[in-house]
């Protein structure tokens, strides 16, 4: 009744070429792998990492990622809740401001909560005494380049408390400190970043029970210094007798997805035009707000190989462009495209503009076997507005 396609597809194993489009497909193989390199970081340092939910919360492989790292952390009482229900291992907690309605229940859910200013902590520590304290500072020290929309120390942000705002009140109410500078980058930038938390929290530091490093490390990258991480962490915590915790998202699923999308039709307008059964717009969002390219499987850059096409979508938003990309052969309608790297963030960013429907989630083995695990309809976009 509401076009779904669940009755048809759900149970079957299905290549990747097989599946309907479009379809989210998370790769266990590659998933794997990045859990087996952050499991390795807490074996050596004794840090304990924790999924930021907010980049990644395809909950069915939380059972497996539990399996290698400490816990979730959370962005507000949803992600709290699918964290303690779905992992239920350590679970933590911040936002830039908490509802009084929220309180009672993350204090019974969550492990630690984070508050982002001394208005919030006096407001809300009593009700949270069953957990952690913490609150999040902001050691106003950028690292990012070219993505002034992610860096929480731009001057007039409002993460964290500054160095000159805090103090003894506040260091005496909390067990730890919570800062989240980084996006995408590297240990040399975490490495400057704590160069910064010492120089101007120093004095509170040895007051903690532990440190919250945030997210951003892309510890699952190639060129990643996971030595130089070990080294920071293990700086901190000797020096100040710290738990470190991180929360990185991307690291957990980094380069483990993709977005298989088919060619509905290919229009002329100065040059060959792919529409797609995809969007930026409406599944790869970060494409227009960040904005950035996202990589395509056998693709290579505008005029790099034979045959370039400008990627586009099936959306009346005329800007709803992926990029250009070129071919070493022509494509045709009906031919499925694979865009990489699209579990972390594309999948929590989804939404139904336009009445386009939202792809299926797909999980592929080990050895190469797909079976669908989530399925939308029609009633999906409807149920969401009325």
């Amino acid at each position: 009744m509401e076009g779904s396609r669940k009755s048809y597809f759900s149970g079957l194993i299905m290549k990747i070429h097989e599946l309907p489009t479009p379809c989210f497909v998370i790769d266990e193989t590659k998933l794997i792998h990045n859990l087996e390199i952050l499991s390795e970081v807490e074996k050596r340092t004794g840090a304990k990492i924790l999924l930021a939910q907010k980049c990644f919360s395809c909950f069915e492989e939380y059972p497996l990622i539990g399996k290698y790292i400490s816990g979730t952390t959370a962005s507000g009482l949803y992600e709290a809740r699918l964290g303690k229900e779905e992992m239920g291992l350590e679970n933590h907690v911040y936002s830039p401001a908490y509802r009084s309605s929220d309180i009672e229940e993350l204090a019974e859910i969550c492990d630690h909560i984070v508050f982002n200013s001394k208005a919030q902590l006096k407001r809300y520590a009593d009700k949270v005494k069953n957990a952690s304290i913490g609150v999040r500072i902001n050691p106003e020290c950028s690292t990012q380049e070219g993505h002034a929309i992610y860096d929480p120390c731009a001057p007039g942000s409002r993460m964290g408390i500054r160095a000159c705002d805090f103090d003894d009140e506040i260091a005496g109410m909390v067990d730890g400190i919570h800062f989240h500078t980084l996006c995408e980058q590297n240990s040399d930038d975490l490495e400057t970043t704590l160069k910064a938390v010492e120089e101007k929290f120093s004095k509170w530091l040895p007051q903690m029970k532990w440190l919250n490093m945030g997210g951003g490390h892309h510890i699952t990258r190639d060129d990643y210094d996971v030595e130089r991480l070990i080294q920071c962490i293990n700086h901190m915590q000797e020096t100040y007798d710290l738990q470190v915790y991180l929360e990185p998202g991307e690291a957990v699923a980094l380069n483990a997805g993709y977005n298989v999308t088919e060619v509905l039709d290919i229009v002329e307008n100065n040059g060959k035009i792919l529409i797609l059964d995809t969007s930026a717009a409406c599944h790869m969002p970060d494409v227009l707000e960040m904005p950035y390219r996202p990589p395509l499987k056998n693709s290579g850059l505008p005029n790099e190989l034979a045959y370039t096409y400008r990627l586009s979508c099936n959306t009346c938003l005329a800007g709803d462009v992926i990029g250009e990309y070129s071919f070493d052969h022509e494509i045709k309608i009906g031919d499925k495209l694979y865009f990489e790297d699209m579990a972390i963030y594309s999948m929590v960013k989804t939404n139904t503009f336009n009445g386009i429907p939202l792809p299926s989630i797909a999980v592929m083995d080990q050895n190469g076997d797909c079976r669908i695990i989530k399925e939308f309809g029609y009633e999906d976009f409807k149920n969401r507005l009325s």
